[in-house]
């Protein structure tokens, strides 16, 4: 017998399309017959009360909105056996495009209903959930950048943001600790990722997995401007890599501080202040995604 499914919408993701999203993806289900209600949220707390109150009725969840979203009701329903559907509707939505979740909404809305369940990392600082990369340095900046944007929309936002924030950028350092090894480095900024892509399909750790109980951080050393704003470009094929400025580690806990203050971003949201301890739950959230 099929779930209910509680679909619960960030009406103001992605500048409205995910409130634009939303009739055509009702639509869908109701063509299916599905059992369904919509829940609209008025806040990331009232997300997570809403997703708590269907896990507990035994319905499964839907997150209408960004990778945010996602990350926030993932810590709901970690270590249940409530499964997530990923209905895309932010800006970047970098999480279904890893998980090869469609953007369509009709096509979402069938993943929903029809899907397979994916256990996939959940990973948290301190305390607080997300589902793909937290940054912070350079990536601070950018983020805020995007996040303040009025004119800008759409993917363009992320090239604008890094070009504004890039022309302020002095380096930092940051002592960076993982599974108990410390490392330094000065330079622009300290990915963890729990998956490949953030900003609108840059792959910027493209070996990171899902679902094998490892955060990968990457040490984004000093360099020119001129290369890094050179190096940009090669984010969307992961071919960056190999520059010699970045350095990749692997582990289960990462714990990150600078010498000046940084607000940390995951999945597009601030999640917050350095210092930061950051640590991975495997294989702790079922997504729903198409059946092979």
């Amino acid at each position: 017998m099929a779930r209910r499914l509680a679909v619960i919408v960030n009406p103001t993701a992605g500048a409205g399309k995910a409130r634009a999203a939303l009739p055509r993806i009702r639509a869908e289900l109701e063509r299916m017959q599905a059992d369904f209600q919509v829940i609209e949220t008025s806040s990331a707390e009232h997300a997570r009360t809403e997703a708590a109150a269907a896990r507990d009725r035994g319905e499964s969840v839907g997150a209408l909105g960004g990778d945010g979203l996602v990350g926030t009701i993932a810590g709901v329903l970690c270590r249940s056996e409530t499964p997530l559907a990923v209905l895309p509707g932010g800006r970047g939505n970098d999480l279904a495009r890893v998980l090869g979740i469609p953007t369509e909404p009709e096509a979402a809305a069938r993943v929903a209903v029809e899907g397979v369940e994916k256990p996939i990392d959940v990973a948290e600082v301190d305390g607080t959930s997300y589902v793909g990369i937290a940054s912070c340095g350079f990536d601070s900046d950018a983020n805020r950048i995007a996040n303040d944007a009025k004119l800008v929309r759409g993917n363009l936002v992320y090239l604008y943001a890094a070009l504004r924030a890039l022309a302020a950028w002095r380096h930092a350092t940051f002592e960076v600790t993982v599974d108990g090894e410390r490392h330094e480095i000065s330079g622009y900024s300290v990915i963890v990722a729990n998956s490949k892509a953030y900003g609108g399909g840059m792959f910027v750790v493209p070996h990171a997995e899902l679902d094998d109980g490892l955060l990968d951080v990457m040490l984004s050393g000093a360099s020119s401007k001129l290369h890094f704003l050179r190096s940009l470009p090669k984010l969307f094929n992961g071919s960056h890599v190999d520059d010699p400025n970045l350095r990749f580690i692997r582990g289960e806990e990462v714990q990150v501080s600078a010498d000046r203050p940084f607000m940390v971003y995951a999945d597009g949201d601030p999640i917050g202040e350095l210092p930061v301890h950051v640590r991975v739950a495997r294989q702790a959230l079922r997504v729903l995604v198409p059946a092979s």
